[in-house]
């Protein structure tokens, strides 16, 4: 694990710098500039397929990654090549805004891999469009709605978490709302509050400049602590967490009570590892961890399979401070839509209580310092003193 991290760091360096951890932070940088080369920069086709491979090395290796994130990443970028090979084209050019196309690519791209077209739309509305002058017109919409169709036609009307049987809310269950809206939105919070400052603001004072100066050794570190946390659980931490997340939900023998807080431990460690791979999937995961945890404090009073729900939703929404995508995303993954108005209650409480440990949204601190990359890129530097 030690060498399959540093061989991604350094690939990562070398051919794929933009393409590192999510993908969705770039998408909304480029998103918020001006046409241009640090714009195509971000969501360069060449770098996308790179993060394909690269992702797929990174699940190989063990990381505690999702492709959800990459995949709104290489959709922006498929999009944004489409419409410029379009408009090359004199006899059929068209007047596309190329923010509308990274918004239809990076938003479809969701909808496909989660296999849930409405919240390809919702979180091209709320995450998105947040902070941008976006005019929301019926090519951002019906892209949306046409990516997430398509998969379904594909792929087949399959719910991307089956549940056996079905979840049955009742009255009691608002305490199970209110406490997983408190802890996983301390944890959330806490979750993404590591994530903007990084290793650097982790590591104490003396250490600080170590990642920087040996981002290879640096991502052997992180891997040997995904390792040392994996092996703590029996190897659960390792990949997505789907299959961990799926027995949660339907009730199996989970992987154990500590695997929600070494699955968020892995999560971290792999994107301070500063290799391409998203946090989407890994947060459900963790949420469901978490769920398992709280489910045990309530014995005999909610469904245990309802706390796990719950809590991947509002450990999702704390951790990315959009909690109507998460309330959407989990009730469509599970077909959970008798539990929309619990989801809902649940993932604002816990985006309220997370944006007291972490002000900012994840995703949008993380666009600003892209787009001030791209800004400074040796291709934006020319446009400049061309102009």
């Amino acid at each position: 694990m030690l060498a399959g991290f540093s061989a991604l760091r350094w690939l990562t360096i070398r051919v794929a710098p933009q393409a590192r951890g999510s993908g969705i932070p770039q998408v909304i940088a480029a998103m918020s500039m001006p046409t241009g080369p640090q714009q195509t920069l971000l969501v360069s086709l060449r770098q996308s397929l790179w993060k394909i491979a690269l992702t797929a090395g990174g699940l190989l290796a063990g990381a505690s990654i999702g492709r959800e994130g990459p995949s709104v990443q290489v959709g922006a970028a498929v999009m944004l090549a489409w419409g410029r090979w379009w408009q090359g084209r004199r006899r059929f050019a068209v007047s596309f805004r190329p923010e509308a196309l990274i918004a239809v690519g990076a938003a479809g791209g969701l909808a496909a891999a989660f296999n849930t077209p409405l919240a390809g739309v919702v979180f091209a509305i709320e995450e998105l469009s947040r902070g941008t002058a976006m005019r929301w017109d019926r090519l951002v919409l019906s892209g949306v709605l046409a990516a997430g169709f398509l998969s379904l036609a594909i792929l087949g009307n399959h719910t991307y978490f089956p549940i056996t049987y079905s979840i049955l809310a009742l009255h009691t269950s608002w305490t199970a709302v209110v406490l997983c809206a408190l802890v996983n939105g301390v944890l959330g919070g806490l979750f993404a509050k590591a994530l903007l400052v990084g290793p650097v603001g982790l590591l104490p004072t003396r250490w600080r400049t170590l990642p920087m100066r040996w981002p290879i050794a640096g991502a052997a570190a992180c891997g040997l602590l995904v390792a040392l946390l994996g092996m703590a659980v029996g190897g659960s931490t390792y990949g997505t967490g789907y299959d961990q997340a799926a027995a949660l939900l339907n009730g199996l023998p989970g992987p154990g009570l500590g695997f929600g807080i070494a699955k968020l431990g892995a999560t971290l460690a792999s994107y301070f590892a500063g290799i391409p791979g998203g946090i989407f999937t890994p947060s459900l995961a963790i949420g469901a961890g978490i769920g398992d945890n709280i489910a045990h404090l309530l014995p005999g009073v909610v469904d245990a399979r309802l706390v796990a729900l719950l809590s991947m939703a509002a450990f999702l929404a704390a951790a990315t401070q959009a909690p109507i995508t998460a309330s959407v995303i989990v009730m469509e993954m599970t077909r959970g839509h008798d539990l929309t108005l619990l989801l809902l209650a649940t993932t604002l409480g816990a985006s309220f209580v997370s944006r007291q440990f972490c002000p900012r949204p994840f995703y949008h601190a993380v666009a600003r310092r892209f787009r001030r990359e791209a800004d400074a890129s040796p291709e934006a530097v020319r446009e400049s003193s061309a102009r």
